[in-house]
């Protein structure tokens, strides 16, 4: 709000400066501008500038105004403060012309600020989260020092270096492999590159499960690529499973995103960090999903090998079963490449440390967390914590 005295103008220069100098109180009648601020508060800038210095005067209006806009959540309150300001200055710039310099260096402090904040914050633009855990440890020298088939031979071509494998399914059988040694904790990443066209019905995954040492009852950790019908984004949900049961009534963690690329393009990094603090899932390097350990019963602790596999899983993979594979357009292929196993095996020493998670060690960096937020806002279409369907008293994790 901008309020001008007719008769204060017609002071001469010398009577106006002394004014503004001797009545801090009245100063809030002439020549200013009232900008809000964080809390509500209100910063009073003059805009005599025979009187005072523009450094001190674009200083009391660019930090109020930077901090409001930062504690702005909603575009629409930011372009209110940015009129209002904007109709101040022009309406000041009119009545006294000599002021028009001034007012444009102050609306580039005002403005640019806050059109930088908007950008950023509301923007799909990707932002880096600092750390690289794909290129942090180095791959697999080669495909047989660390996975053995599991199934389905005839349906998986390793490459001749031993870099990559392919598998695919058809309407004979699917393929697996899986890790020669248990872990209980590391990360696992992998670069992996799915088919396109229609793929419902069908499930890309890599994993971590001990489902074969305990037999309904397992934990897993899942990355798990959902088939789809043309034009339709693949899905990838992240899921974990803790001490399954064997009667159907595995509880799943299940969250669900589409990706901000086309992952049948070309090879993307995936990986899983797991340590005895939390599990943290990632897609090229940005963390997508932590989820932390709020207790025993919450969290898989017993020690779990590595998988990749592809499987006809029509009864519920895409869109609830609606679509189903289907066979005429077999083969389903998937690629994997640059395998990262990055572990303590069960037996190691203690000095076997988890591998860390971001560059302090332990947790997520702000970037990090500002990376997960991003994807979580912007492409995340499923989190079982708030699915009003789910009996949450059986995932007590989403209530804290």
């Amino acid at each position: 709000m901008v309020r001008m005295d007719s008769d204060m103008v017609r002071m001469d220069e010398e009577e106006r400066c002394a004014f503004l100098r001797s009545a801090e109180g009245k100063r809030q009648e002439w020549g200013e501008a009232r900008v809000m601020g964080q809390g509500g508060q209100t910063s009073m800038i003059g805009l005599e500038p025979r009187c005072m210095k523009m450094g001190g005067l674009r200083h009391k209006l660019t930090t109020p105004v930077l901090s409001s806009c930062s504690s702005l959540s909603q575009p629409p309150i930011i372009a209110l403060l940015l009129v209002r300001a904007a109709a101040s200055l022009l309406f000041i710039s009119s009545v006294v012309p000599h002021l028009s310099r001034t007012s444009a260096l102050i609306a580039m402090d005002l403005f640019l600020p806050c059109l930088l904040f908007v950008m950023l914050h509301w923007s799909n633009a990707q932002p880096s989260p600092g750390y690289f855990p794909s290129y942090r440890f180095r791959p697999l020298r080669g495909f047989y020092r660390g996975f053995n088939n599991l199934w389905g031979p005839e349906h998986q071509s390793v490459s001749g270096d031993q870099s990559s494998v392919t598998i695919w399914l058809d309407r004979n059988s699917g393929s697996g492999f899986k890790s020669i040694r248990p872990f209980r904790n590391g990360y696992f990443g992998a670069s992996i590159k799915l088919q396109p066209g229609y793929t419902a019905g069908v499930i890309t995954a890599f994993y971590l499960s001990n489902n074969q040492a305990h037999p309904g009852f397992h934990d897993e950790v899942d990355i798990e690529f959902l088939g789809t019908t043309p034009g339709k984004p693949y899905t990838l949900q992240t899921n974990v499973y803790v001490r399954g049961s064997g009667d159907g009534n595995i509880i799943g963690r299940e969250m669900k995103f589409h990706l901000w690329f086309d992952p049948t393009a070309g090879f993307h990094n995936y990986g899983i960090l797991w340590n005895p603090n939390e599990i943290i899932f990632f897609v090229d390097d940005v963390p997508i999903r932590q989820y932390p350990r709020k207790s025993a019963g919450t969290f898989p602790q017993r020690p779990m090998w590595l998988y990749g596999s592809i499987w006809d899983a029509s009864s519920w993979a895409t869109e609830d079963g609606k679509y189903r594979a289907d066979y005429r357009y077999q083969p389903f292929v998937a690629r994997f490449t640059r395998f990262i196993v990055r572990g303590c095996a069960p037996s190691a020493p203690p000095r076997c440390r988890p591998a860390p998670s971001s560059s302090y060690g332990a947790g997520l960096s702000r970037r990090q967390y500002a990376a997960m937020g991003w994807a979580q806002r912007h492409f995340m279409v499923y989190d079982y914590c708030r699915d009003p369907k789910r009996d949450h008293s059986l995932t007590p994790e989403c209530r804290s």
